[in-house]
C-alpha cells in the first residue's frame, strides 16, 4: 500500500505539471493563430479595399453616365431620327451595363439589385418615350420627350442606387 501512495505522490504532481504545460501550449498556439489571422486580414484589406473602392467609383460613373440627361447629350446628334437615336441609346445603356457587370462581386445583393433596377428604369424610360413619338421624327423630339419624362418621374432609381453604392462604400471609412 505504501508503494501505491508513493507512486501517487510522484504521478499526481507530474500529471498536474503535464496538464499545466498542455494548457500553456494550447493557449500559446491559439494566440499565435489569432495573430496570424489578424495579419492575414490586414494584408487582405490592403489588397481588397482599393479594388472595392475602384468598383464603387465605376458603379457611380456607370449610374452618372446613364442618367437620361447625360446619356442623351452624349449620344444625340442632330442628324438622327427618333428610331436611330432610340437604338443608339439602348445600345449605349447595354454596353455601359455589360462593361460593369463584374462590379457586382464587390457589393451586396441589395445594392446590386438597386443598380440593376436603375438601369432597367432608364431602359423603360427610353422605350416609353419612344412610344410617344413617331419613329420618323427627329431625334431631338425623342430627346425632349425623354427629358420631360425624366423630370416627371417621382422615383429616381439612379439616385437611389447611387445612395446605396455610396453608403456601402462609406462603411470602409
Amino acid at each position: 500500500m505504501e508503494y501505491i501512495v508513493e507512486l501517487l505522490k510522484i504521478i499526481l504532481p507530474a500529471g498536474l505539471v503535464i496538464y499545466g504545460m498542455y494548457l500553456v501550449v494550447v493557449s500559446f498556439l491559439s494566440k499565435d493563430r489569432e495573430s496570424k489571422l489578424v495579419e492575414l486580414k490586414t494584408q487582405n484589406t490592403k489588397v481588397v479595399l482599393p479594388i472595392r473602392l475602384q468598383a464603387g467609383e465605376r458603379l457611380c460613373l456607370l449610374l452618372e453616365r446613364l442618367t437620361p440627361n447625360n446619356l442623351v447629350r452624349r449620344v444625340n446628334d442632330q442628324s438622327y431620327s427618333a428610331r436611330e437615336l432610340h437604338g443608339l441609346l439602348l445600345q449605349e445603356i447595354r454596353e455601359e451595363y455589360n462593361h460593369n457587370l463584374s462590379q457586382q462581386v464587390y457589393f451586396s445583393d441589395d445594392t446590386w439589385e438597386s443598380v440593376k433596377s436603375a438601369v432597367e428604369g432608364v431602359i423603360t424610360l427610353v422605350n416609353s418615350s419612344m412610344q410617344d413619338v413617331n419613329p420618323d421624327d427627329k431625334g431631338m423630339d425623342l430627346a425632349k420627350r425623354i427629358f420631360q419624362r425624366s423630370l416627371d418621374q417621382k422615383n429616381d432609381g439612379i439616385s437611389f442606387a447611387l445612395k446605396k453604392v455610396k453608403s456601402e462604400i462609406r462603411v470602409y471609412f
